[in-house]
């Protein structure tokens, strides 16, 4: 008979899993584009899911040039607000907080004229847009109070970026002024929490078979490791939180963004979530978190082959999830 093979599911690499101490996704890290300045990233809320008739487009694919149905991740993304602009230098620890410049401020035109000397004299290291979401736009989300998040700017020199930013503050931007059609988004999520959960479901490890748990009277562990070391090791699947922790999904194809949510929402609204009335946009697949949860872009950092053309879109799904 031969020897059966089973290595235990679930990755170690993203141990311990504990809860996210926030709904916001935190990105550390930003891809280094070039260009004019320009903000890296937006946000949304996810609506829901649906399918779209679109002509395919991938180079050398089997079915190039045909209609093809895509399920399609729909986010309400209407305009986001800047509320600040935060200057970062280095220091023997690494980089650290300079400068913040926040909306309404009466000592901002002092600290835009030190940051204006500092970048002359080049003792700063980085700057951020601080921005947050606009949910009070949309209804089904209960919160008022907006979601505060920080971006990067990329492209020119520091003192082309600062004034970029500058422009900016106080002002909306909409996801159609950072991303494309087409074009490849990294993204940051919550999954959905699904509390404390057991080995078997939490780690995929393998039930005993019926008459072993049976004349110990219900399940039980068969092993927590070895004699030696006498301990349990925390590689060992055990309980505990399932859900509710950050995961980033690359290259996340952007089919559509729009500005009628008519389009996108179907016949007596998204379950759960409703009518979307605001700016779209359409993500190729599924994304990490359950409906209403924050959904967070950026420029990919491993982009794949870029597509030349927005996707041809011949229809989408507006049928009821309901089924009236």
């Amino acid at each position: 008979m031969p020897k059966s093979h089973r290595p235990r599911h679930g990755s170690l690499g993203y141990s311990p899993r504990k809860r996210a101490k926030r709904q916001v996704a935190r990105i550390r890290s930003w891809p280094k584009l070039g260009g004019s300045p320009k903000i890296q990233g937006f946000a949304g809320y996810k609506a829901g899911m649906t399918h779209v008739i679109m002509i395919d487009d991938r180079p050398n694919s089997l079915t190039e040039g045909m209609e093809i149905s895509v399920p399609v991740t729909v986010i309400e993304a209407p305009p986001m607000k800047i509320m600040g602009i935060r200057i970062y230098k280095n220091d023997v620890y690494g980089k650290k907080v300079s400068q913040e410049i926040w909306v309404g401020k009466s000592e901002n035109e002092q600290k835009i004229k030190n940051i204006e000397d500092m970048i002359a004299e080049n003792k700063l290291s980085d700057l951020r847009i601080l921005i947050s979401t606009s949910p009070d736009s949309i209804p089904k989300i209960s919160k008022k109070k907006g979601d505060l998040m920080e971006y990067g700017v990329d492209g020119g020199t520091f003192s082309e970026k600062f004034e970029y930013a500058k422009g900016l503050l106080g002002g909306n931007v909409s996801i159609s002024d950072v991303f494309n059609e087409g074009e490849f988004t990294d993204i940051s999520a919550i999954t959905k929490g699904k509390g404390t959960q057991g080995p078997v479901k939490r780690w995929g490890v393998k039930i005993q078979r019926a008459k072993a748990y049976r004349s110990s009277k219900g399940r039980h562990v068969g092993t927590l490791g070895p004699w030696r070391p006498h301990r349990v090791r925390w590689t060992v699947p055990q309980l505990g939180q399932m859900g509710y922790h950050q995961r980033t999904e690359y290259n996340k194809r952007i089919i559509c963004i729009g500005k009628n949510g008519d389009e996108v929402t179907p016949k007596g609204g998204f379950l759960k979530y409703g009518i979307v009335k605001n700016e779209y946009v359409l993500i190729k697949g599924s994304v990490p978190g359950p409906i209403k949860r924050l959904i967070r872009f950026r420029p990919a950092t491993r982009p794949k082959k870029a597509m030349k053309e927005s996707p041809n879109i011949v229809y989408i799904s507006t049928e009821s999830q309901q089924g009236v």
